[in-house]
């Protein structure tokens, strides 16, 4: 049975029974503690926590989820796949334990003829908490399992929570005994290889205190509703129904591999270790797939530095096959055909998806030579210095700065002897990570890091009444002040504070759009607005600071946005959109938004392309833009249902999570449509003009435009025009001759560097000539040995033209030095004679620096080597041919 048709199956099965059956969320999570969607709960949390009033009783789904935690693991067993699917029942308040193991027992066995999946009732078993005797009486009645298949475990395997204080309950789960050919007779806690879990039941009832991990914390009492949350593993379903090894065999994986498999002329089965990067290969191109088509981007934080890691262990594994050349574009479609079917919009997103990854290949490509260089710059060091471990620092840099894998470098460098310090890696990994979880927290609580103090609030008071769009002044209550420290009851003079009110009209910053500047004033205390966060589903706070008097909890003020400053971002925000559409109104629909950001004045918008953007694509696309604004189209907003929306080709940001009623944004009617959540003008001509400032790179297969508008636009126009006006002044000349007189000038200048270029060619065969005729005779091997003045590339340069002028007959070996960054550098060469007679380049110069150097054995090149040294060197390469 196809994983397609399995999904199917399960959707149809719970919506029969009443169950309304939701569309997977996209992966990017607005969640603050998740960056991807890690299971199938997730989008239902706000539901299961009663942060959000429930829509449905029940529900369905399949889910898309990436987990990245136990991602060295993906390959080596059969459990572990960075993407997959969760198929999920859930009730809130509706039914609890006996339907829930009812329809996953009905599911499980019934005939593949009736709609079931055909497993076998006598190879499966169950685990239940050891407390939870109704669930293992009711196994007992509704599948009639023995005793002996029911296993009780405690809290660390059969009791879920979300790891803070909330919803907990027991749980139990479905195993499969897929033989003893698998392993250990004895059930799941003897072996999970052979007894494979697929379906775990979580019978929420429960309130958690507060506590560290899965166990050790206080239970609170019973929930005021009983939920269900279910989880059946799609690909570990397919692994038992198809009858294969495990997850990376099945339908959607198997053929990602086979492709690999037949590029790195490998077959799958006759290695191990092979095998296992064939196994990395496919989950990773399948996963990379999946998250490219929901919108993210590979980068250097977060979400795209997931993406970027996996993209690069998959490029990775397969170079480590023996396959050097791009890969990506060829393994990528293989996944695209096998996720179509349940997920066409893969197949939609497909150009978009494969030129950034192609981008990102390119890149990692460049790295993997410059990274090299590092290393091997690196490893010569420690050895220079008699050690054999490289430090934790350097290997850190390699991965920071240079994108370099640590699996890499530890590979690398064990090839030259040298082993890494990967517990000082491990421990600025940890710091980096602390460091932006910590940036991270303090941005999505407007500087105070106390969101369960938050959380208190919004459970007391409710949603904050937001009116950002429809005025720019309220008067409004004070129900919290919060510092980095805590709640506090006033903040004085000179404090910065987290304000909570009961309604407010600034903006929070969300959808690239920066949040409004403004104050707050009262009877005895002013304040200056100068941030605006939204850190809960509903909760909007603002960082203040007190400029005169106190601010306390209870006061009544104020709450003014700067005209001014909101005028300035509407026209950003507006800006926004429509440089977006002219923009693929001049390259076409791959070229989507895939960030943006906004403030008064100025805007940038990234979107994937390869290559930068000729002069004439740039003119085009602001002429576009500026056209929009001449027209003086009209915007509008319209609300409708998210498929409605879709019908109407509105365009949806892939990080943003939309509610069962859209909000679209409309310039000239369907010249531009996105949905969005900002402020805008009311009409294209109040933007004033869109004036592009730069475009540039921000990754690979990623670019970024960047406009000033309004008085801002109509500035940098200025700007421009001064600056064009002083050049012409100071080259007397007409504007319009410019370009040609600056072409002109570059063109004198380039002529002037080629032809000092061709008198340094011409000094270095002279003195090449003239060094090439003093060789000395060394036993037989004519050898050269000199200085030189213009640098490494220079001696270079001339220990190759020497070497090339020595006669053809005879061996012969050349070494020049050159002192170099308060150092020397040692580079030497041989002829093809010299090779014969076994003499080697790379040989020498290691001899002659302790083991320091490297290169080929016809040129090779030294360092770490101290100016006033270079002179005993030289005179040591006698000496070291005539020895060999």
């Amino acid at each position: 049975m196809r994983t397609a048709e399995i999904r199917r199956r399960f959707l149809d099965f719970f919506a029969e029974r009443g169950h309304t059956v939701v569309p997977s969320a996209p992966l990017p999570t607005p969640d603050p503690t998740l960056l991807f969607v890690n299971a199938g709960m997730v989008p239902f949390k706000p539901y299961l926590t009663g942060e959000a009033a429930v829509p449905w009783p029940r529900a369905t789904s399949v889910q898309k989820c990436v987990r990245t935690l136990d991602i060295e693991e993906v390959g080596r067993t059969t459990r572990h796949g960075s993407f997959f699917q969760m198929n999920g029942n859930f009730s809130f308040g509706d039914y609890f334990k006996e339907e829930a193991i009812s329809f996953a027992w009905e599911l499980s066995t019934s005939p593949v003829a009736d709609g079931g999946y055909g497993l076998d009732p006598d190879r499966i078993w169950v685990t239940v908490h050891h407390t939870d005797d109704e669930a293992r009486a009711l196994w007992r009645r509704v599948a009639a399992l023995p005793d002996e298949r029911i296993v009780a475990r405690g809290d660390e395997d059969n009791f879920w929570s979300m790891g803070v204080p909330g919803p907990c309950g027991p749980c139990s789960e479905l195993y499969y005994d897929r033989g003893p050919a698998l392993g250990r007779a004895g059930g799941p806690a003897v072996d999970e290889d052979r007894y494979m879990e697929f379906w775990n039941l979580v019978f929420m009832q429960y309130e958690r205190g507060e506590g560290a991990g899965k166990t050790g914390y206080p239970i609170l009492g019973e929930l005021p509703r009983r939920n269900i949350d279910t989880g059946m593993g799609l690909e570990r379903m397919a692994t038992l129904l198809q009858g294969v090894d495990n997850l990376y065999e099945i339908d959607e994986t198997r053929p990602i591999l086979d492709r690999a498999a037949a590029l790195a002329d490998v077959r799958y089965g006759a290695d191990p270790e092979a095998d296992v990067r064939l196994r990395v290969i496919a989950d990773h191109v399948r996963t990379a797939l999946m998250l490219l088509a929901d919108g993210s981007s590979p980068g250097n934080e977060g979400r795209g530095y997931v993406l970027r890691r996996i993209l690069r262990r998959a490029v990775r594994s397969l170079r480590q096959l023996g396959y050097q050349d791009p890969a990506l574009p060829d393994l990528l479609a293989v996944a695209r055909d096998c996720m179509a079917p349940s997920y066409p919009e893969v197949a939609e997103a497909y150009d978009r998806i494969v030129q950034r990854a192609a981008g990102e290949e390119d890149a990692f490509r460049a790295t993997l030579r410059q990274g090299t260089t590092v290393l091997d710059t690196a490893v010569a060091e420690v050895r220079k210095g008699g050690g054999r471990q490289l430090p934790g620092a350097q290997a850190f840099l390699l991965h920071d700065t240079y994108g370099f894998p640590i699996d890499l470098t530890l590979e690398m460098a064990a090839e030259q002897g040298v082993e890494v310090d990967r517990e000082g890696f491990t421990a600025l990994m940890r710091e980096q990570r602390e460091r932006a979880r910590a940036d991270a927290r303090a941005r999505k609580s407007g500087g105070a890091t106390d969101t369960t103090a938050l959380r208190g609030v919004l459970d007391e008071h409710g949603p904050t009444d937001w009116r950002a769009w429809d005025t720019l002044t309220t008067d409004s209550r004070v129900l919290a002040l919060l510092t980095a420290s805590g709640p506090v009851p006033v903040a004085g003079e000179g404090e910065i504070a987290t304000v909570v009110m009961d309604r407010t009209p600034f903006y929070a910053e969300s959808g690239g759009q920066e949040s409004d500047a403004g104050w707050l004033s009262g009877t005895s205390v002013e304040a200056e607005v100068l941030n605006v966060q939204r850190p809960l589903p509903g909760l909007v706070v603002h960082q203040v600071r007190v400029t005169a008097g106190d601010l306390a909890v209870g006061d009544t003020v104020h709450a003014a946005v700067d005209p001014e400053w909101r005028l300035g971002a509407r026209q950003a925000h507006s800006g926004t959109h429509v440089l977006h559409a002219a923009l693929r109104q001049v390259l076409g629909p791959t070229a989507l938004q895939s960030g943006s950001y906004n403030r008064p004045g100025h805007l940038r918008l990234d979107f994937p392309w390869r290559g930068g953007l000729s002069p004439a694509a740039r003119s085009e696309i602001e002429e576009a833009a500026n056209l929009a604004l001449r027209r003086d189209l009209p915007v509008g907003v319209r609300w409708m249902t998210l498929p409605e929306a879709k019908e109407l080709g509105a365009l949806a940001l892939f990080d943003e999570t939309y509610g069962e009623k859209v909000r679209v944004v409309e310039i000239g009617g369907a010249w531009s449509r996105e949905l969005c959540g900002g402020t805008h003008v009311e009409h294209s001509s109040q933007i004033g003009v869109v004036a592009l400032t730069s475009e540039s790179s921000v990754g690979a297969g990623m670019r970024r435009l960047e406009a000033a508008v309004g008085v801002e636009g109509f500035g940098y126009l200025a700007r421009e025009r001064d600056l064009v006006a002083r050049i012409a002044e100071q080259l007397q000349a007409p504007r319009a001759e410019l370009a040609d007189r600056v072409a002109g000038l570059l063109e004198r200048l380039k002529s002037a560097e080629r032809e000092n270029q061709r008198l340094r060619q011409a000094a270095t065969r002279a003195r090449a000539a003239a060094l090439a005729d003093q060789a000395r005779d060394v036993g037989g091997v004519l050898v050269v040995t000199a200085t030189a003045e213009d640098g490494p590339d220079g001696a270079r340069a001339l220990t190759v033209a020497v070497r090339d002028l020595l006669p053809s007959d005879r061996p012969g070996v050349v070494a020049i030095g050159v002192e170099s960054g308060g150092g020397a550098v040692l580079v030497a060469a041989v002829n093809p004679r010299a090779r014969e007679a076994g003499l080697a380049a790379s040989t020498l110069v290691k001899q002659l620096l302790d083991g320091r150097g490297g290169g080929s054995p016809e040129l090779a090149q030294g360092g770490g080597l101290t100016a006033d040294r270079l002179a005993s060197v030289l005179e040591a390469v006698p000496v070291a041919v005539s020895e060999r």
